[in-house]
């Protein structure tokens, strides 16, 4: 008997009438079915096999996958596919499942009162050390060994596997004996209870301990000494093939320390996986340091690349991920970022209930989640940003994309072919901005452009209360122009304009804004000038309206079939606009905040009307975010 599903099993269930979601859903599962036999098994009839080819390629947005190695198949082969939208996807990957990165050596247990670097010289590739739980190891370079792919050396706490989190699992503070951090969200227990189940390594070089090639690191601690002026915890300088996978890193309490993870000068094929990095600061006024980031790189002179950020926890004051921001002449390339959770505690912030500042009395200096100044095939998905204000240098923004030729060091840096998809973000002064920017002196950075942004929720974004402008999309164009940025299918609740331009020079090329579904504050017109007086495109056209801006700024752009709520000013023609989220048809958005963003398909509760935006979109899509897809690509990630 066949038991497969079939599509007219399903219009006799439901009587013909089945609702449109669950219908999907259903035939999403028979076509991705129908779409894995289909590479095997060309038997099918032809009528079959060519509604299954075209509904392979006009599903709904269905989630990403959330395995650790979904793009990576043994022996480092990439499975990212060719492009999204106008931007390349990466070309190389890390796949750091341990079956593919083994040990097969011997299990050496290395004394507490040990030197670690000679016990790593001493070993051979492909020998595990067990380093005692509770014990504390100074560490200041680790050897390297030119092991190769199928003999790594491990280094790991002795605790058994059975008493750590599983592969492919988030480690937190409770293996180290913390059960909780002020501030900071809930995690993740030990069977029983907090416990000290880690082994400690003590950093007493300055920029950084040096790690050695084809190392997996697992069930440690990282911290620095406060006897120590340390600037970075962890440095794969000049190394390749190292994995930190559930690690605790952080530096010593109430030390000021920059950055956590370094991957810097050279680095090539480095992962940080299931980890929990939190605690990296600098200290306005009084500190020793003005950009302090959890994990990032991109310096130097030497081909670097290929580097995995999956499944941690992500905690600094001015970047939670940075790369680029000094001088290079190279791009690192080929970088995958995804299920992570970009945060800085609220007790950061001024004003804030249990505002906690530094030791000095002075605020840590706040800037943004993620940053681009130099990077190319960039991948992020699947990661939940929260938290960030301005006050500082920055405003408040949660993502920038901003190639820049730091300090006139890096003229060769570009941010390039970048992919942003099925984040969340929450809780910051304002959501994008892409900037292609001049320094000081007139130095360009070489490249901007080849943005992918599609399948992003933001809300609770705020403006003066977080010093910043509340906007969705602050774009700067100068030299050189950005060009070929798609943004599609996003919801987004901003107290401010939709887009603040500062356009100089060329147009900026290929700009797309469609199927999206955005709620606007009406103190501004919702596509207006960031500034710049008459040298700025948008600064003379924003009184003739929002189209005048986008002839004046643009070549080759669609702004078509969006959602808006806003009640100002005249909007182009191809998009809905509507007055309040009740005439939208959200199901939950008050006050800027939501819960539920979905678009009523229906009345039923919490529904007073359908939406204007379902099935609006190509492919009969609903306008905004795939939210279902959203959440569970972020499930699990909090």
């Amino acid at each position: 008997m066949d038991r497969r599903p079939s599509l007219r099993l399903l219009r006799s269930k439901h009587g013909g009438a089945c609702r449109r979601k669950g219908f999907l859903l259903a035939l999403q599962i028979i076509v991705f079915l129908r779409c894995l036999r289909l590479k095997r098994n060309l038997s099918l009839q032809f009528p079959v096999t060519a509604f299954v080819l075209v509904a392979c390629s006009l599903m709904v947005a269905a989630a990403p996958p959330t395995r650790e190695n979904a793009y990576c198949a043994k022996g480092d082969v990439p499975q990212f596919g060719d492009k999204d939208g106008p931007a390349e996807l990466p070309k190389a990957c890390y796949y750091t499942g341990m079956d593919g990165t083994p040990s097969p050596g011997k299990q050496i247990r290395v004394s507490a009162k040990a030197d670690l670097a000679a016990a790593v010289a001493e070993a051979k590739c492909g020998d595990t050390l067990l380093l005692p739980a509770g014990a504390v190891f100074e560490v200041r370079e680790l050897p390297r060994k030119s092991c190769d792919d199928r003999h790594y050396v491990t280094i790991r706490t002795d605790t058994a596997d059975s008493k750590l989190p599983p592969e492919g699992t988030r480690i937190s503070p409770a293996w180290a004996g913390v059960g909780s951090l002020p501030g900071r969200p809930a995690y993740e227990q030990p069977t029983g209870g907090p416990a000290k189940l880690l082994a400690t390594l003590v950093v007493r070089r300055p920029s950084g301990a040096v790690v050695g090639d084809h190392t997996r690191f697992i069930g440690i601690e990282w911290t620095s000494d406060p006897a120590v002026n340390t600037g970075r915890l962890i440095s794969a300088e000049g190394t390749d093939h190292v994995i930190i996978d559930r690690n605790w890193i952080h530096p010593a309490e109430g030390t000021e320390v920059g950055k956590g993870v370094g991957m810097i000068l050279g680095a090539r094929v480095i992962a940080v996986i299931n980890s929990y990095v939190n605690g990296f600061t600098c200290v306005a006024r009084s500190g020793k340091c003005t950009d302090a980031s959890a994990v990032g790189g991109g310096n130097g002179n030497d081909p670097t690349g290929t580097f995995k950020i999956f499944n941690n926890f992500l905690e600094a004051a001015g970047e939670d991920i940075l790369f680029g921001g000094s001088g290079a002449t190279v791009n690192p390339t080929d970088i995958e970022i995804r299920r992570n959770h970009l945060f800085r505690p609220m007790t950061w912030k001024e004003g804030e209930p249990g505002y906690t500042p530094s030791r000095t009395g002075d605020p840590y200096i706040v800037k943004n989640n993620f940053e681009l100044k130099n990077a190319q095939r960039v991948l992020f998905e699947s990661n939940l940003l929260e938290n960030t204000w301005g006050g500082f240098t920055q405003t408040g923004f949660s993502i920038l994309l901003t190639p820049k030729n730091q300090s006139d060091r890096c003229p060769k840096c570009q941010v390039t072919d970048v992919t942003i998809r099925f984040n969340r973000i929450r809780n910051v002064a304002s959501v994008l901005q892409i900037a292609n920017t001049l320094t000081k002196t007139g130095g360009s950075a070489s490249n901007g452009g080849r943005y992918s942004i599609h399948d992003i929720i933001a809300d609770s974004v705020h403006d003066r209360d977080y010093k910043g402008p509340g906007v969705f999309l602050q774009l700067l164009s100068n030299e050189p122009p950005v060009h070929d940025l798609a943004i599609d299918h996003v919801t987004a609740f901003v107290p401010g304009p939709l887009i603040t331009i500062i356009g100089k020079g060329e147009k900026i090329n290929n700009f797309a804004l469609t199927n999206s579904v955005f709620s606007v504050g009406d103190r501004r017109q919702g596509v207006t000038s960031a500034g710049g007086r008459e040298a700025n495109c948008a600064a003379v056209a924003q009184k003739q309206g929002i189209e005048a801006i986008l002839k004046e700024c643009f070549n080759n752009y669609k702004f078509e079939k969006n959602l808006i709520i806003s009640g100002r000013g005249q909007w182009p023609p191809g998009n809905l606009v509507v007055s309040s989220p009740e005439s939208a048809g959200i199901r939950d958005l008050k006050d800027g905040v939501s819960r539920n963003p979905k678009l009523c398909r229906d009345k039923t509760a919490g529904c007073g009307k359908v939406s204007p935006g379902t099935s609006a979109a190509p492919g009969a899509r609903d306008l905004g975010a795939d939210v279902d897809a959203v959440e569970a690509a972020i499930q699990g990630v909090e």
